[in-house]
């Protein structure tokens, strides 16, 4: 007889959990390690400079985006717990791997995670 979890519908999914904690900051520190090594448009940042610092980073990021033709929206520092980062191009919301993906074409300068993320 299979054992019931009785914790299966409170448990959160991979999307929820990266909201919480920090996700949002992850991203950003994400974001600005690959912006550094795509274009030099920012500076790199790791994941607990981003989350403790009060949004002072958010308008460099959402700058450096910005190079790229890319409107992004970004939620950092205590403040942004649960909020979205959010990536647009031509006014629709794209993904953070299709934002990505354009920065790359604009700049033709394509690169694989281990190539930025260090």
């Amino acid at each position: 007889m299979a054992k019931e979890d009785k914790y299966a519908d409170e448990r959160l999914t991979d999307e929820e959990l990266d909201g919480v904690a920090g996700g949002e900051a992850e991203q950003m520190a994400d974001d600005s390690r690959f912006l550094n090594s795509l274009n030099g448009s920012c500076d790199r940042y790791g994941d607990g400079k981003i989350m403790f610092s009060a949004g002072a980073y958010n308008e460099e990021i959402e700058k450096a985006w910005a190079t790229v033709g890319i409107k992004a929206k970004v939620s950092s520092g205590l403040g942004g717990f649960g909020k979205e980062n959010k990536y647009y191009l031509n006014g629709q919301q794209i993904t953070h791997e299709q934002a990505r993906q354009h920065a790359m074409n604009v700049t033709g300068h394509h690169m694989s995670e281990s190539d930025w993320k260090w």
